[in-house]
């Protein structure tokens, strides 16, 4: 005697992308100039998934992406144009600027987000660490003459 188990099947839906790894500061009114807004460190170097994962966390936060910036120098393949959730992101490179480390995302109603890119090659730990020194508030204190 041979038993059979049925296995419900799954219901099919939309393959979706990982969540992106993303650390941000808390939004402050006052941002001084150069100043990172957090940390992003993507999984991978395709750039087509990656900046689609961090644009869906990204567009909810301070509207939609609308432009990107980012160094030629970290990604093998740079798009010119991305279709993101139903319209078309630009995306523009520099040898020299921005920063290899750093990605620049233009909203149409909120600004800017600058944030640090970490390697995806970085490990945890360093990664995890990098990821909270970036999404940590920074203050500029003039230190006083000891007298």
């Amino acid at each position: 005697m041979s038993a059979i188990a049925e296995h419900p099947l799954s219901a099919a839906g939309p393959f979706r992308a990982p969540t992106a790894r993303l650390a941000l500061k808390p939004v402050s009114p006052s941002r001084e100039p150069g100043e990172l807004d957090g940390a992003w460190w993507p999984r991978t170097r395709d750039l087509t998934a990656e900046l689609s994962a961090l644009t869906d966390v990204l567009d909810p936060l301070g509207g939609r992406i609308t432009r990107i910036a980012l160094n030629q120098h970290c990604w093998p393949v740079i798009p010119r144009k991305l279709f993101i959730n139903g319209y078309v992101v630009k995306v523009g490179w520099f040898y020299s600027e921005p920063d290899p480390h750093r990605i620049l995302l233009l909203s149409s109603t909120a600004g800017r987000w600058d944030l640090l890119v970490i390697p995806p090659e970085t490990g945890i730990p360093s990664a995890a660490r990098l990821l909270a020194a970036a999404s940590v508030r920074t203050r500029c204190r003039r230190r006083r003459p000891r007298s």
